[in-house]
This record gives structure tokens, C-alpha cells and sequence, in this order.
């Protein structure tokens, strides 16, 4: 089914970019709208996937909107998003 979810951290066409080359394997192609704010993704998705979707998600920096991030783990996920931001402009 055909999902759109809100996701933090995501700043330009580099994150973008990472998220479309680390979810394509998982869940097909992924359009990442930079247009709104918080960002969204849509993707095809089943229920029993949204758990991996999360935890992807968190491992590249990029958690959903309204997950419960202690400080160290949000911290991270920022840290994190900034990484895969630079990787997403250098591969593109």
C-alpha cells in the first residue's frame, strides 16, 4: 500500500538522494517531497514493514516525526543525518 510518512532531519536534494538509495532495496522507489516541512516520504509499504521502515530510517539519521527519541539517540540521529547528507551529495 502506498504510505507517505513525516521524517526529521531531512534537509536537501543529498538527503534526498540517500534516502531513495537506501530504501529503493527494501521497498521500491521512494519520493522524497523537500517541498514540505516536516519532509515526507511515500513509498510502498505493507504493515508488517513499517518496524524495519523505523529502524532504517533511525540508522541513516532520518527517524519519523512523533517516535520517542531519548537525548542521546536524537543526538545521534542528528549526527547521523548529517553523514548520510554529505554521502547523499557526493553520490548524486
Amino acid at each position: 500500500m502506498i504510505q507517505t510518512f513525516k521524517v526529521q532531519n531531512v534537509k536537501c536534494e543529498g538527503c534526498a538522494h540517500t534516502l531513495k538509495e537506501k530504501l529503493r532495496p527494501l521497498f521500491g522507489e521512494v519520493k522524497v517531497d523537500l517541498e514540505c516541512e516536516p519532509r515526507e516520504i511515500t513509498l510502498d509499504i505493507e504493515e508488517n514493514q513499517r518496524e524495519m521502515l523505523s529502524k532504517t530510517l533511525k540508522s541513516l539519521g532520518y527517524p519519523l516525526v512523533g517516535e520517542k527519541l531519548g537525548f542521546v539517540e536524537s543526538s545521534s540521529a542528528k549526527a547521523k543525518s548529517f553523514v548520510s547528507c554529505a554521502i547523499g551529495k557526493i553520490n548524486t
